[in-house]
This record gives structure tokens, C-alpha cells and sequence, in this order.
């Protein structure tokens, strides 16, 4: 098959979930064989025609001089682009930017869009943003040939909401065992000697919740803060918390073994994450021997089950602080390491897909 994966900023990785994604399955399709391209920007870290076997298209992206209607004529270029190459299937990742140009996606290619969360839900867009989103969200169930959700909750969601079927494909992750903890003295801390929370510094996430418990608690344990913090929300959050020594805003960290040492090693993992289905980074954690304390909601509870302690208020947050122990818990990350053994690992993950495709491009053609 002749595969084209959009929506992402590009591979290798230098950004988030879906580019983590479409790194690691675009290099497994190329392994089993298939024609594998994926859409770069143009100012991507990586300037190389090829990566791994996978074919790599940099395309135009104003979005570093224009802001966020950017991301709206990158996706136009990619999708252009895409029209030009005799793709077998296209996979669409996301739709937030994309949807309004759905109909100009090749007409003689399947087109597969991963749902991704609700991100009209994002507490950071105005009334009038979120109610664009809805209307892209229509436009991309409506446009599409079929679509993947990440998580049980989005599924139900898309029936609920759209009365259409959606193949539910997790996200995925590997499990990982540290060998050196060496590597914390880089980050000034011990092993098991300090907390941390990592995420897009984003209302829904959650973080002035969890800090807010921390300011509460008794705990001498920091906290690390992980992720870019050179937003609006991110200057807030440093001028309300950097008084407090425990608290350590780091930035982001794109350093995988770095990050997983940090999570295996940490006392408690904090995951504040509100909207969205499968969250990378909680199955990262989960692979990486962390000891999560998790927002609780039911895309965290449909990842977790029981294997985690839940807050939903800095009250709660402070309770988890002053009486939680990793090394108490260690039954709680033995069963997210299972959890990621037999449902959430990456070669599995990347087999449902690949078998999703095959399936769809059967039906299509059986159609045709």
C-alpha cells in the first residue's frame, strides 16, 4: 500500500503524541513493506528527505510567523500536496485545522481520521473557537471514508453524538526499566525524592489544581513541572507558584530517556489531563514504572481502571501528598505495566491499525 500520514508538524518527533505516533507506526508500515510518506513542516528540526525508510514531504508552514491560522495553510499545502501522489490511504490525524479542506483530500484515496479528544472542550478557546471546533469536528466525521477513536469514551461520543461506528485503536507505549539513575543529577533530584507533573501548560490539564494541593500539603518532596511554559498560562502559573521552592518549573523535556528515567524514578506521577481519549503521555507513564495519581474522569479511569489514585480538587490533591508512597504502591505500577504488556503496546497497536487499513481499503474497493 501507498500510505500518506497528515496532521502532524513531522517526524522524528519534536513535538507531541500524534508525531510520536506517526514516527513509530510509519517506520513499522515501512518495515512490513508499504510505501510510507509523512507530511513535515517545513521548518521541522529534521531536514532530511528520509527518515528510517519512511519518505518525508516538508511542506509550507506559516504558523511560526502568523500564529495559529497557520496550522490552518500548512494543513491546505500537506492536503494539496497529497492530491498529487496516488495515495492508497491517507490517515488524517486530527481534524482541528484540517476539516475545512476535507473535501479536497483525493478523491481515489481511502481517508482514515484518527478523532483525537474533544477539543472543543479545551477551556483555552473562547465560546466562539469552541463552536468552530464543533462544526470542524461535523465536517470531519461527516467527510471522511472511516474513523478511529482512541478511546472508548470517543467512540461512544461519535456514536452518541453522530450515530456513526469508529474503530477503537488505543494509543500505545513500551514498557521501559531503568538501568542508571545517574542521569537525575542532571534535574538535581533522587531517586523517589520528588513528584512531578508533565503536559502542555493548558487549563484542562489541570496543573494550578494539583500545584494549588501542593502549596496545601505538608510534603518537603519537589514537584517537577514539565512542559513549555512560554504561553500566557504558563507565565501565569510561574508568577502565582515560583515563591514555593518545592515547585520547579523545567520547560519541556523531548529527551524519551531522559523523561523515562524521570517518571520511573519519581515518588508520584500527577496526570491532569480533562480532555482527550487514550493521553500519550498517561501510557507513557503507566510504561514507565510511574506511580500516577490521575484527574478523575472517564477517559483516565477507562486507561487506569483502579490502578491509580484519582483527585478531582486541590483538597484532594493535598491528601495524595501528605499519605501516598510509591515504594507502598508497587503492586498499582506492576498492573499498569501489565496494562501496557497486553493491550497498549506499540507493536500491537501498530498490527490493529495496519489490519485497519487492509480491512478498509477491502471494503472500498469490494464497493467500487
Amino acid at each position: 500500500m501507498k500510505i500518506g500520514i497528515l496532521g502532524t508538524r513531522g517526524v522524528p518527533n519534536h513535538y507531541g503524541g500524534f508525531e510520536q505516533f506517526a514516527e513509530f507506526f510509519s517506520v513499522f508500515l515501512v518495515e512490513k513493506g508499504h510505501d510510507v510518506y509523512v507530511y513535515n513542516s517545513h521548518n521541522h528540526p529534521y531536514q532530511e528527505k528520509e527518515f528510517k525508510g519512511v519518505k518525508l514531504i516538508h511542506c509550507q508552514d506559516p504558523e511560526n510567523k502568523i500564529g495559529t491560522a497557520g496550522q490552518f495553510i500548512y494543513d491546505l499545502n500537506c492536503i494539496l500536496d497529497a492530491r498529487k501522489r496516488n495515495f492508497d490511504i491517507i490517515l488524517q490525524l486530527g481534524y482541528t485545522s484540517s476539516s475545512i479542506w476535507f473535501k479536497l483530500h483525493p478523491k481515489n484515496a481511502v481517508v482514515i481520521t484518527n478523532m483525537d479528544g474533544l477539543e472543543w472542550k479545551r477551556t483555552k478557546y473562547s465560546k466562539s473557537v469552541q463552536q468552530v471546533l464543533k462544526w470542524a469536528e461535523k465536517l470531519a466525521v461527516i467527510n471522511s471514508d472511516f474513523l478511529i477513536a482512541d478511546s472508548i469514551g470517543i467512540q461512544n461520543y461519535l456514536n452518541q453524538k453522530y450515530k456513526v461506528s469508529s474503530e477503537y485503536i488505543a494509543y500505545g507505549a513500551n514498557n521501559f526499566l531503568a538501568e542508571d539513575s545517574k542521569i537525575l543529577s542532571d534535574f538535581n533530584v533522587i531517586e523517589y525524592q520528588y513528584n512531578m507533573i508533565m503536559a502542555r501548560l493548558e487549563p484542562e490539564n489541570n496543573f494550578e489544581m494539583v500545584l494549588n494541593g501542593y502549596l496545601q500539603s505538608n510534603t518537603k518532596l519537589p514537584i517537577l513541572v514539565i512542559g513549555n511554559h512560554q504561553n500566557k498560562y504558563g507565565e501565569y502559573l510561574k508568577a502565582k507558584f515560583s515563591s514555593d521552592s518545592r515547585i520547579r518549573f523545567l520547560g519541556a523535556i523531548y529527551n524519551l530517556n531522559a523523561l523515562n528515567h524521570l517518571r520511573f524514578y519519581s515518588n508520584l506521577y500527577f496526570h491532569g489531563h480533562t480532555v482527550g481519549g487514550t493521553n500519550p503521555s498517561l501510557l507513557e507513564a503507566m510504561s514507565s514504572g510511574a506511580l500516577i495519581a490521575a484527574h478523575n474522569n472517564e477517559f483516565n479511569r477507562g486507561v487506569l481502571q483502579e490502578n491509580a489514585f484519582y483527585f478531582a480538587n486541590d483538597l484532594e490533591v493535598k491528601n495524595i501528598l501528605n499519605t501516598i508512597k510509591k515504594s507502598d504502591n508497587l503492586h498499582l505500577v506492576n498492573k499498569n505495566y501489565l496494562a501496557i504488556e497486553s493491550t497498549f503496546n506499540w507493536k500491537k497497536i501498530n498490527e490493529q491499525y495496519l489490519q485497519f487499513f487492509e480491512a478498509c481499503l477491502a471494503r472500498t474497493n469490494k464497493g467500487r
